[in-house]
């Protein structure tokens, strides 16, 4: 009798386990199913770098291999809507990519603030002319980001928070691009690059700063691009390239799926 009822308890336990198993299973697939995702931002959201744009995108460079879109083929989401553009800066979000956005928006990432501190201008500047150029450039940027960068990313996340409210939202931030004392013979100086690597920490540190208090989260990419910085012999970036200079300082797909899609998993 008493291993009778061990044997019926032992069966409704592993009974009741595999229906809690795969009704958490449902109920994950579901909710997974259920989201609502909106990317917007910039070309390091947008995939500048790794290939494979839609051509329907245009100018935007949209790749399929970059992390929203990677996301999307990994989670099903409800709904997808990929707004991101190449060259974006914080008033374009505001004045074009947010038209997805709804009260019914569950996921929202984001990458933004590179261009209007002038990356694009710092990078050229460092590449072509002195160092002492460079620095100046380098100063300036940071100069920028202390007095202006902090209001317009503020326009860009109320925005956000107005027309989806309830939205998780992931701000992405920007890798750091040199390896010191790496695999370069030529190029750059250390300095140079280490003064980028510093422009680029601050940066994320004021931009982190502005997500947290609009509540939002903030993903630091810089760990998962460690070891794969320019001059790493194992590079997630370009480095200049002349045959295709949009592409300079910008993720391979390598640079989206390893560096930017896990942290996007992390901090969904």
């Amino acid at each position: 009798m008493k291993m009778s009822r061990l044997v019926a308890f032992s069966s409704s336990l592993l009974l009741g386990t595999v229906l809690a198993l795969t009704g958490a299973g449902a109920a994950q697939a579901k909710e997974s199913a259920a989201v609502d995702y909106v990317a917007l931002g910039d070309s390091y959201s947008s995939g500048v770098g790794a290939g494979s744009y839609d051509s329907a995108s245009g100018d935007c460079k949209r790749s399929t291999r970059a992390y929203p879109a990677l996301w999307k083929a990994a989670n099903n989401p409800a709904s997808f809507a990929f707004t991101a553009c190449s060259g974006a800066r914080t008033t374009d979000v505001t004045a074009g990519q947010l038209g997805p956005l709804n009260s019914g928006t569950d996921l929202v990432s984001i990458s933004i603030g590179g261009n209007d501190a002038g990356f694009a201008d710092v990078m050229t500047t460092c590449v072509l002319q002195s160092e002492a150029t460079c620095l100046n450039r380098i100063a300036t940027a940071r100069a920028y980001v202390d007095s202006t960068l902090p209001g317009k990313l503020d326009a860009v996340y109320s925005a956000i928070s107005a027309k989806a409210p309830s939205a998780h939202v992931v701000v992405l931030g920007y890798p750091r691009f040199y390896k010191l004392g790496g695999s370069c013979i030529a190029g750059l100086s250390e300095a140079e690059r280490s003064a980028i690597n510093g422009a680029s920490d601050y940066l994320n540190a004021a931009t982190a700063k502005r997500a947290a208090d609009h509540g939002f989260t903030f993903g630091d990419v810089s760990s998962t691009f460690t070891g794969h910085e320019i001059c790493s012999g194992s590079a997630w970036l370009h480095s200049v390239n002349w045959l295709n200079i949009g592409e300079s300082y910008h993720p391979t797909a390598a640079g989206q799926s390893g560096g930017y899609l896990p942290v996007l998993n992390a901090k969904d």
